[in-house]
């Protein structure tokens, strides 16, 4: 019998460390990251239809639905299952429990839009491997690969040339300050970093890293320097990605959690664990 229902999460991401080596001809950043998924994140729900309509709830205050990330994936999938089969019907009522925030760096959108190429690559019975639904994912953003994948990984190129890595499982307290930053903004500006030295894994988990990006957010977003320097109280802390969220790591979940109890309460916080493989995939979902 064919399943009909599917909830599955969409782990949210930190950058361990983010370089910015150059720039191509067209816009892009190269640049070299690690990725590391955590065990917490937004969750989706699937609802197999009889008919070929893609419905998204609820809807968002700010997105249209057509540029919603979850319902391009869906039309995306939609669009590659009916050449292969064009007399099927294609059709998912699907429902998104956000819970990561808006520019955040987490990755919420690309970690949705993967868990949505999963879940309905299960749902419609296609069979699709993992590199098949990695390659529309880079169609629709440089990091919905790594999610596809599921696993913490290395990432050169403009983020979608990945490499696994295993990491220790450290506890994480995240921090989003009360900004949205803009990705395209922290790209372009003139100050930013983009000649960082190239490293290797090696050095890096021998040496560590920094994130270039985190002077421009904190010089434009004056919320991320002040939550930073809060943070800083208890432990080192990092920006991931171009922000606005920031993180400090922990041996113990309840030494991440004796912080949190302190965080002032005009920010959202959370306390995850790393991972090494995502939690969309020990759900039920089957990708090859």
């Amino acid at each position: 019998m064919t399943q009909q229902q599917l909830s599955l999460p969409a782990p949210a991401k930190i950058n361990l460390f983010l370089h910015i080596t150059g720039r191509r001809a067209d816009g892009y950043h190269q640049l070299q990251t690690l990725f590391q998924l955590l065990d917490y994140g937004d969750q989706l729900d699937f609802q197999r239809r009889d008919d070929s309509t893609i419905t998204l709830s609820p809807a968002h205050p700010a997105i249209a639905e057509k540029n919603n990330l979850v319902y391009r994936a869906a039309k995306a999938l939609q669009q590659l299952a009916r050449q292969k089969k064009p007399n099927h019907h294609y059709g998912a009522d699907i429902h998104l429990h956000k819970r990561l925030p808006l520019g955040g760096g987490l990755g919420g959108g690309s970690s949705d839009a993967a868990t949505t190429l999963i879940g309905l690559n299960h749902l419609w019975q296609l069979d699709l491997s993992r590199e098949q639904l990695a390659a529309l994912g880079l169609e629709l953003g440089a990091d919905v690969p790594v999610f596809i994948h599921g696993r913490t990984a290395w990432a050169e190129g403009i983020g979608e040339i990945l490499s696994p890595v295993d990491t220790r499982e450290h506890w994480y307290l995240v921090l989003a300050p009360n900004c949205e930053v803009s990705t395209a903004t922290i790209f372009s500006h003139q100050q930013l970093t983009r000649d960082a030295r190239a490293i290797t894994i090696r050095a890096f988990l021998g040496q560590g890293g920094r994130n270039v990006c985190q002077p421009i957010a904190e010089k434009l977003y004056p919320e991320v320097k002040t939550a930073r320097k809060w943070l800083e109280q208890y432990a080192t802390v990092r920006m991931t990605g171009t922000g606005a969220c920031i993180f400090a790591s922990f041996e113990s979940e309840a030494q991440a959690r004796k912080v949190l109890v302190d965080v002032p309460q005009r920010w959202q916080a959370f306390v995850a664990r790393g991972v090494n493989h995502s939690p969309a995939y020990q759900t039920g979902s089957s990708c090859k």
